[in-house]
Formats: C-alpha cells, structure tokens, sequence
C-alpha cells in the first residue's frame, strides 16, 4: 500500500471513532443523563477499545495477509456502528444510573465499532513496512495521520453536525461510508469471486444491520444541541404540558392559565418573589427551559421585565411552538452560556435573579462556584435576592457545598427543605435563597416546604466547602438516587 491510501484509510477510521465518541454522549443522555461522569465513562470505554483493537489488528496483520482483511474490517466496523443504535435503544431504558450503568451502556454499543476501526491502523502499518529502514517514519507518518483524524472527527461533529444534524443521521451516514469503503476495498483485494452463499450472506448481514440501525427508535421528540428533548401533552387537557429534557422533567405549564404552577419548586419561587412586596420585578433568570416563571411574574405582576439567559436556542422554538412562550420586549431572551453573558449586564439591574439552569440533574458546575455568585451579587439591586433551584438528597453533600458557596458571598442566606426536612434519600428541590440584606419572611404552603434561617442555614452546610472554578466537582457530588 502506498504512503497516500494508508495515511487516507487511517485518517478517515480514527475520525470515525472520535464521531461516534461524541455522539456517544447525545445518544446515552436520555438514559443516564449527561455529566462529567457519563463523558468520562465513554471515553474511557473508548479509549480501551482502540487500545484492544490496535493490539488485536497488529496480531492479526502478523497472521493474515492484511491486504485481506483491510475490506471486511472496515465494513463490519460500519455494521457494528450501525448496531448501536438498536443496542441503546434495547438496553438503554434499563440501564439505570451512576458510572456503571454508563460504562455497561457504552460498552455494548461502542466498544466492538471503535476497536474494529482501531485494527485498521497496524494493519495499514504492515503493509508499508517493506524496508525496517523506514519504521519509524511510517509508523510515525500513521500515528500523525490517525490523531489528525481524530482531531477533525472531533471538530466537525461537537462544532458542526451536532449542531445541525440529529445524531442519528449522522451514525447512519459514518457507518454506510465505512460499509461502502470496505466493500470496494475487499472486491480489490478478493484473489477470486467470493462463493455465492457468503455473498448473500453478507449482503443479508449488512442490509440486516442497516435497517435496525434506522429502525431503532430513539425517547427524542427533539434533538437538540444539548438536550434530547420531548413534549408530554395531558389527553385529559392539552393545555398541560410538560417539558422533559433528558431524564429529567424539567417544566410544567399551563397554555390557559400561566398562574398555575404546577411543580413545588416554581411555587417557592413564587412565594420568594412575593417576599419583595407588590409591584413590578426586574428579574433575571439563569436558564429557560419551559419559561413557567417568566410567563407567570409578566402575569401576576404587571410591568415586570424578565431577562431569560438560555445555552439552547431549539428550546426557546420548542417553548414557542409548544409551550405558549411569547417574547417581548418585558420578556426577552438572551442565547448563549449565562456564565458569560452575565458579566455583560450592567450592575445594580435586577430585583431577583433566579437560577434554574441544569444538564440532568446537576446545576453546570460553573454556574454554581463563588466566582458566579460574585457575578450574581454585582448585577443585584441592594436588597435583591438570589433564588436558586438545586437537586440533591441522601447525603446531600452538593446542596450542602452550594450553600456554604453562597455563605462564602452573602451575609443572609435561607434554604427552603421539603416539609419533612432536610432529605435523607432520593433527590428533590431544594430551594436556596440569598441576599446581602435581611431576607423578607418568606411564606411558604405547608405541603411546599420548610424555611432554614440563620444557625439552622450554618448547620445544614454541614462544613462543606464552598465551590470554586478550579474545585467545583458538582457532579460527583449530588445524589443521583
């Protein structure tokens, strides 16, 4: 094989890889959420495959004739991204949740396509190798050529097709160029015409493969750039609806009446805001979602303006489209990451920031440090109060840690427990509320929950440490059941 087709076929299988790498996240989000731990579980299930198959490919090029097995190791690698899909579609309702779960998942869809792909490489080493001579400059021309690879597989799919083209299209696409491109390559390579019976079968294996890869069926009603989203309609009254985004039920509305407030954790903010007395609020908000809030202060409080900071621009279509959701000039929408755009608002601007922003069940960690909430603080008027939803139970240590954050900035800080008290087990809302004034007395339904203040507050943070941007680790420490 000559220089040019082998850097060309190791290239192209390495950027193979890293796309369905990256796409691994989308695809496993609906079922075990999406987090530092689900992006470290499949990169080093991933990372172990193309080390298994690198390591199985040069045995094998050593034993075979390579120029024999390039073609049927490049289609069934196409085969098996195929296969994917099914395979998470199968297992993933099942999967359940933590770093097990994450690592089982990715293993049975991902593991097989990225170390056959990962065989290509040494095989493609031995057929260059005629001269001891040049060693080290094929291997290291291979080597450049498959990193470079997977530095444009990584580029294009996080930057571009996830972006613009659902995730499932996009494995078909990969895996239907590998099939072809390992079909023409074995035809070359074939010393005689395959026997009849293995033609079929194949032919039988690969059309098999593609049609339960785009049979499969996928929790997505919409595919997003961040989210796997869908729309839950009440068949008892389509005026209720509820956003899920992932694994997570993200927001209720109510299309005829934006003062219902289904979910607790919206009514705790209702009842912060009430704290502020009458008349209209200046609000901003971190993160959109179903936009219940903001519909619902630009009813009950005329005159209020809302600024909604939002990272997904398919979620404000989705609100528009589905949830009632009309922008404004009192209700605007700001797309993009809410952690830099709040350091373009002005300072002393708002009444109440609300942050409810979050990727499963964690709040992104670098909206929950004390360089945030420095932020936040800068852009409140004096006496403004900062709410803010988390998710946490069992040990509660993140709940815990994000307090003592916000003890670390404001000299007044409540927690709003459910009515029982601190939880002991599964996750629920927790509603946090701080400001650099006394807090108003917050009124809150019985069922709602339990108002922390004062010594109470310091007790619950249990001697946690407060989040910073260089130690936030938010998603190892919530209570994920």
């Amino acid at each position: 094989m000559r220089s040019r087709p082998a850097a060309t076929l190791v290239f192209a299988t390495s950027a193979a890889v890293l796309v369905l790498e990256i796409l691994a996240g989308r695809l496993l989000a609906p079922y075990v959420g999406e987090s530092i731990e689900t992006y470290t579980g499949i990169i080093g299930t991933v990372l172990a495959a193309i080390a298994a198959g690198t390591a199985i490919g040069g045995r094998l090029a050593d034993r075979v004739d390579p120029r024999r097995l390039l073609g049927p190791t490049l289609a069934l690698g196409g085969v098996l991204a195929w296969l994917s899909l099914p395979l998470i579609a199968l297992l993933g309702p099942g999967a359940g949740d933590g770093p097990a779960a994450i690592i089982v998942l990715t293993t049975a869809a991902f593991f097989l396509p990225a170390a056959v792909l990962s065989a290509i490489s040494p095989m493609a080493a031995k057929l260059r190798l005629d001269d001891l001579g040049d060693t080290g400059t094929v291997v290291g021309g291979l080597s450049a050529a498959g990193t470079a690879g997977a530095l444009v597989g990584t580029f294009v799919t996080g930057f571009v097709l996830v972006a613009a083209v659902p995730t499932r299209p996009v494995v078909l696409a990969v895996g239907a160029a590998l099939v072809i491109a390992g079909v023409a390559l074995w035809w070359r390579h074939l010393a005689t015409v395959p026997h009849p019976a293995v033609a079929a079968t194949t032919l039988v294996v690969v059309v098999a493969a593609a049609g339960l890869g785009a049979t499969a069926e996928t929790p997505c009603e919409w595919e997003t750039p961040y989210f796997c989203a869908r729309v839950e309609v009440d068949p008892s009254d389509p005026s209720q609806r509820t956003l899920w985004l992932d694994t997570l039920r993200h927001s209720h509305v109510d299309l005829d009446d934006p003062t219902h407030l289904e979910f607790r954790y919206v009514r705790l903010f209702a009842a912060v805001a009430d704290s502020l007395g009458d008349g209209p609020l200046d609000t901003l908000h971190i993160g959109g979602g179903g936009f219940t809030f903001p519909r619902y202060l630009d009813v009950v409080r005329p005159g209020s303006t809302s600024l909604v900071l939002e990272i997904d621009p398919a979620l404000i279509d989705i609100a528009e489209d589905e949830l009632g959701l009309v922008r404004t000039p009192a209700l605007r929408v700001d797309v993009g990451d809410a952690r830099t755009a709040i350091t373009r608002l002005p300072d002393a601007s708002y009444d109440m920031v609300v942050g409810d922003a979050f990727g499963g069940l964690s709040v992104p960690w670098h909206l929950t440090t004390v360089e945030l909430v420095d932020q936040v603080a800068r852009t409140l008027r004096p006496g403004g109060i900062y709410v803010m939803n988390v998710i946490d139970g069992g040990p509660n240590r993140f709940a815990e840690a994000q307090v003592a954050t916000l003890l670390d900035r404001f000299a007044h800080v409540a927690v709003i427990v459910p009515a029982s008290g601190p939880p002991s087990g599964r996750p629920v809302n927790q509603v946090l509320v701080a400001s650099d004034a006394p807090l108003p007395p917050v009124t809150v339904a019985p069922d709602d929950g339990l108002v922390l203040t004062g010594d109470d507050v310091v007790a619950f943070t249990d001697g946690a440490r407060p989040l910073r941007d260089d130690f936030a680790p938010v998603d190892t420490l919530i209570t994920r059941r």
